[in-house]
């Protein structure tokens, strides 16, 4: 039963690779001004599903070797060693998400302190009655 689910849900994860490699094809080729048939991108797109399930299983060894259930950025850096360019790309690409993460985090920090100094100064201006001494 679970080996039907498996295949179903691989079936329609090709079927949708298929969808986007052909959308992007078409218009790719009408930006250049050319045809490409459709058997083409029916093979670009079970190329691309079949190295995405080999990726899927080496970054599942990176991270089982490394004793973890979880894979992390490292590991896809890792899979594409043989690569310099894509290795290189995907290095940038994980130090601007790292340093787009910490910004957040000391914009959320700093909002906090904002907050924090708001509302301790709201109670420090609300209004002082006085008593009325008979």
């Amino acid at each position: 039963m679970e080996e039907r689910e498996d295949q179903e849900v691989s079936n329609l994860l090709r079927d949708r690779i298929r969808l986007a490699t052909a959308s992007i094809a078409e218009a790719e080729a009408k930006r250049i001004e050319m045809d490409i048939p459709e058997t083409i991108s029916i093979c670009i797109a079970d190329l691309a599903f079949k190295y995405a399930e080999h990726l899927a299983k080496d970054l599942q060894l990176f991270s089982w070797h490394a004793r973890r259930k979880i894979v992390r950025m490292d590991d896809v850096i890792i899979s594409a060693h043989r690569n310099e360019n894509l290795a290189a790309s995907l290095r940038s690409f994980s130090d601007s998400l790292t340093a787009a993460a910490h910004r957040s985090k000391r914009m959320r920090r700093k909002q906090i302190r904002i907050d924090d100094d708001t509302d301790s100064s709201s109670y420090l201006q609300e209004p002082v009655e006085d008593e009325v001494s008979s």
